[in-house]
């Protein structure tokens, strides 16, 4: 049987001493974490493995002997490792050895109780970085279920015993070479424990800030639950403006950045570093904003800018309903239906241009208070701006609408009528086509009604696709905004940051490394970790945003659109009906 030794790199150049760690015998592997030196008291040693495997609910116990030989007799030192053995018993008893030169290792597993024939059990000896190991996440795939998870140290299953040791033994680390305690060890914080006043400092400032910020949260919260923002119009407006969707959302990273609760486990933690990186990126983006929307007159211009824009495309819209006023692209449409829709859109667009004009005087001063809700962050300056083009865009929404509900009134009509030539009906009540007699008063007026509609579709058709065209362009432009609110949102900043910095921190797997394997020696492997790739990391660590992407795919979209159902924005509640 090949029994398996998980070595840290940092005890390789340490003094001879007991070997420190937790034995998984599903694995037959031995993860060593520390090095016990001598001189102790056994008594002392049991109470430290007792205090850790307290702390960390991990089997910690003496697994062994490490013996460097430097200066140490080989005769004494030997005698007096073979006695400890009774001091500690475990099964399986390591005995690992380097000699002075360190190019030779010798590694042997005996067992006290049931004595093995030599050479029986082979150790099979693997370096790993104690620190990398302990710092990381590991993040194994999902195992098949018809393959399972052995004695492979390269399974998920051995992998996950090596980090979850490693992970769960953090008390051992504590002590340094400096510390006057009665067990001298060694481990990677053996040269001094990593600490930082600064960061001590903020640990401890941190706590009453955020709840005295958690209490002003809660407080805009209980304000914002009041039962006046519940009335009709309030709730309306609340509910479909993209900035109030935002506002909400960012509250409650707020909520989740300031609480006071821990993080149960490395994925909350995680997740609220990435919350954390958002919101300051989405800050420094609006700030940035802010600076460039209020150097050098900017915001003049833009309001100096947009009535002649807004002027220009009411213009193109008349030119546009006169064109389909006349022969579009050579076609003849029914005059009298065609009159009738162009002049009722004219004087709509009349009546657009008229409020345009009448708010251009308070333009500069919008823009003004735009540009200042940047401070708030980027995506509430974005999702604003969305909100606004809904609006100028408002005329262009009623032309659609007027246009599908007409079309959609004809394409209703014209179908019931066909089912009255076969002989059938919609059953209201069943919902389903059944079949109906006709006298012959009721099919001279269906085939009246069915020419009518026929030929009064083209021209409906006509106005139909080209305010649908122009609505598709608005929603599109809005999709396009409220995609990078999402990104912005969404995008876990902190882990890719983490990933590209420290990849060994998000762990998708090791690999190893041969060191040396020669006949009569142990295979010597190197452990090195594998870090998780970047399309994995934004997919397992994304944050969740507010936006409410399309329900129906491109099929759907085009049959809505053939049959004339509205298409509301990207951004759309599952409440919203036609």
């Amino acid at each position: 049987m090949v029994l398996k030794a998980f070595f840290p790199t940092c005890c390789a150049s340490a003094d001879s001493g007991l070997l420190v760690g937790r034995w998984v015998p599903e694995q037959s592997c031995a993860v060593v974490l520390a090095v016990a030196h001598f001189p102790f008291i056994p008594i002392q040693v049991k109470q430290l493995l007792a205090q850790v495997r307290q702390d960390s609910q991990v089997g910690v116990a003496v697994l062994g002997t490490w013996c460097h030989r430097r200066q140490e007799p080989e005769e004494s030192l030997g005698h007096f490792l073979e006695g400890l053995g009774a001091v500690f018993p475990h099964e399986p008893w390591l005995r690992l050895c380097r000699e002075r030169g360190g190019t030779f290792w010798r590694c042997e597993a005996t067992h006290r109780q049931a004595p093995c024939p030599p050479g029986e059990d082979q150790v099979m000896l693997i370096f790993y970085d104690q620190r990398q190991v302990l710092l990381s996440q590991l993040h194994p795939p999902a195992v098949p279920p018809y393959r399972h998870v052995g004695a492979d140290p390269t399974s998920p299953g051995g992998l996950a015993a090596v980090f979850h040791t490693v992970a769960r033994c953090e008390a051992l680390f504590r002590s340094d070479r400096f510390d006057e305690g009665p067990v001298r060890l060694s481990h990677w914080q053996s040269e001094g424990v990593e600490a930082s006043i600064l960061a001590e400092l903020a640990k401890r400032a941190s706590g009453p800030i955020c709840l005295l910020l958690a209490g002003l949260l809660s407080l805009v919260s209980a304000v914002g639950a009041c039962r006046v923002f519940k009335l009709w119009p309030l709730s309306f407006l609340g509910s479909k403006l993209s900035t109030c969707e935002q506002l909400r959302h960012r509250l409650e990273h707020l909520r989740l950045i300031f609480s006071t609760k821990k993080a149960e486990n490395p994925a909350q933690l995680m997740r609220k570093a990435n919350t954390v990186a958002s919101v300051l990126l989405d800050v420094a983006l609006g700030l940035l904003l802010l600076s460039w929307l209020h150097g050098r007159s900017r915001i003049v211009h833009l309001a100096d800018t947009l009535i002649p824009v807004a002027d220009h495309v009411a213009e193109e819209l008349q030119h546009l309903l006169q064109w389909l006023m006349g022969a579009p692209a050579g076609l003849k449409m029914n005059r009298a239906l065609d009159q009738v829709l162009g002049r009722f859109f004219l004087y709509h667009i009349h009546l657009w241009i008229s409020y345009i004009h009448l708010m251009s005087p308070f333009v500069e001063h919008i823009l003004w208070h735009v540009g200042l809700s940047a401070c708030l962050g980027l995506t509430v300056a974005l999702s604003l701006l969305s909100d606004i083009i809904a609006l100028l865009t408002f005329h262009i929404y009623c032309f659609y609408v007027y246009g599908a509900r007409l079309y959609r009134l004809k394409i209703h009509g014209l179908s019931s009528l066909w089912r009255l030539f076969r002989g059938k009906k919609w059953n209201a009540l069943r919902r389903r086509v059944d079949s109906c007699s006709y006298d012959l008063d009721q099919l001279f007026i269906g085939t009246l009604l069915f020419t009518i509609l026929l030929f009064l579709l083209p021209t409906t058709a006509l106005y139909y696709l080209v305010f649908t065209l122009l609505r598709l362009l608005v929603v599109a432009v809005q999709g396009l905004i409220h995609l990078l609110v999402d990104l912005i949102n969404s995008l876990p900043l902190y882990s890719l940051g983490l990933r590209l910095c420290r990849p060994y921190r998000l762990a998708a797997g090791v690999k190893f490394r041969v060191l040396e394997h020669e006949a009569g020696r142990p295979l010597r492997l190197l452990m090195q970790i594998n870090p998780l790739p970047y399309c994995r990391v934004v997919h397992t660590y994304r944050l969740p945003s507010c936006g409410c992407h399309p329900q129906h795919s491109w099929g759907s979209l085009c049959r809505r659109l053939f049959s004339g159902e509205l298409i509301y924005p990207w951004r759309q509640r599952s409440d919203k009906q036609d």
